[in-house]
């Protein structure tokens, strides 16, 4: 059976998220559905042939599910994104003003590698390393 995994988030400012991972990462937005009061009901944004969607943080169903029974700290996820360059993916979150937070190295097990705290602070991590490739 076929499968997509595609991750997905919520942000206090889902507005601002969206502009943040174009402009740094490189995204592209494939559809934003507007929410009451400026915020995103659902955003789906694309790079390459991979996806994530994201909306705003709220008090809703799923909301709920993304916060822990024991009133800790909210479930989050660390997405890592296979790129060709991830040099110049570093240098332009950088100037983006995405936080490192693991510095661009190249890794024991293969590929270059980098990892980023967004503005609101998800993680984010980049590589040239494909699990799916023979030629790593």
């Amino acid at each position: 059976m076929p499968a997509h995994i595609i991750p997905t988030f919520r942000y206090h400012d889902a507005p601002a998220a969206i502009e943040f991972l174009c402009r740094a990462f490189g995204f592209e937005k494939h559809a934003v559905y507007e929410g009451e009061g400026g915020t995103v009901a659902h955003a789906q944004l694309v790079l390459g042939d991979g996806m994530i969607m994201l909306g705003s943080a709220g008090d809703g169903e799923f909301d709920a599910l993304q916060k822990p029974a024991d009133g800790g700290r909210p479930v989050s996820s660390s997405p890592y994104i296979v790129v060709s360059d991830p040099d110049a993916l570093h240098t332009r979150a950088v100037e983006a003003g995405a936080e490192v937070v693991m510095a661009l190295h190249d890794a024991d097990y293969g590929g270059r590698h980098v990892s980023f705290r967004d503005p609101q602070g998800q993680l984010w991590s980049f590589g040239s390393y494909d699990p799916w490739s023979s030629d790593q």
